[in-house]
């Protein structure tokens, strides 16, 4: 297989499974609001998010997500996947500091999909496998 093929496929999978990760916390946000609005007061200090600004807030992630599975406007949509992931990946700092108490080995997953999301943005215009746009 030529090197452009097999690196269209590797960049498809990486999308794929990267929009698995993000569409899962989308929808967590619809069927348990109360979760979504406990890690934004832990990890963002946002406190008391209600219902509607998390169901518009994943609104808005559906439409980024649809676009980014779609493979349209990369710039724009694999850069906000990137940023988006990036603010997740560094707000987590504090369990990278003891990464053997409770769950906070499962965090060190977040930096090879920030890596997957940084080779997409990177080499957005070579992922052109089930892309609307190439």
């Amino acid at each position: 297989m030529e090197t452009n093929k097999r690196l269209a496929t590797a960049l498809l999978f990486q999308r794929l499974t990267v929009f698995l990760v993000m569409f899962m916390w989308t929808v967590d946000k619809f069927l348990r609001p109360e979760h979504a609005s406990s890690v934004f007061a832990n990890f963002y200090s946002i406190e008391g998010l209600g219902n509607l600004p998390l169901y518009v807030l994943g609104g808005f992630e559906l439409l980024l997500l649809a676009g980014f599975l779609l493979g349209m406007k990369k710039r724009i949509t694999y850069g906000l996947v990137l940023v988006l992931h990036g603010i997740s990946t560094v707000s987590s700092f504090k369990q990278y500091l003891s990464p053997f108490e409770g769950p906070n080995l499962l965090f060190f997953a977040a930096w090879p999909m920030l890596a997957a999301c940084f080779a997409l943005y990177y080499l957005r215009d070579q992922d052109t496998l089930l892309t609307l746009e190439s």
